[in-house]
């Protein structure tokens, strides 16, 4: 049995859990977030807390069982606290800048790129450092990455966008010819 799967998901006061044939939803007080059921997954409200449990122990419902726990538990963490993803852009003379729902960043381009932000997900810029908030743990992090792909650290001098907690393994240059 999964170890992950066989914990119960604890809700907390303030959020609201709703089962429904082909998906569970989530209201808190950062939003709303729902996800889809699997055949092979019983999902039940139990007292203050989430239990999911298997239809039988074929391989597909082994794998589903701890996946939709965590799914469950990152939803109500989302609604609750929410999730964050820092970003820092290195280099000499690249900004970051959050105009509304755009982040404009200024990373060594002949022009600025303008990155719109997806409903739910919220953007604060402090000089070089972006900070990318959010309900939804995978929309966090796919913003966060491909912001980060508009220009990718590079390994001689490190500039470009990188995570806030990225270690860049650094490369020696060309060396002198003796």
């Amino acid at each position: 049995m999964s170890r992950i799967g066989k914990k119960p998901v604890a809700i907390p006061s303030g959020v609201e859990v709703t089962i429904g044939k082909s998906q569970v939803d989530v209201k808190g007080p950062k939003g709303s977030l729902s996800t889809p059921l699997h055949e092979k997954i019983e999902v039940k409200v139990e007292g203050s807390d989430i239990v999911v449990t298997r239809v039988d122990d074929s391989r597909l419902a082994r794998a589903q069982h701890g996946l939709r726990r965590t799914l469950l538990f990152n939803m109500v963490e989302g609604v609750t606290k929410g999730f964050q993803k820092q970003l820092e852009v290195i280099g000499v003379g690249y900004k970051v800048n959050v105009q509304g729902d755009t982040v404009v960043l200024n990373v060594g381009f002949s022009h600025p790129v303008e990155f719109r932000l997806p409903a739910g997900i919220e953007a604060k810029a402090e000089g070089t450092k972006l900070t990318i908030f959010g309900s939804d743990k995978q929309l966090v992090g796919e913003v966060a990455a491909r912001i980060r792909r508009v220009r990718k650290p590079e390994p001689y001098k490190g500039k470009g966008i990188k995570y806030a907690d990225e270690v860049i393994r650094r490369k020696a240059g060309k060396s002198a010819k003796k």
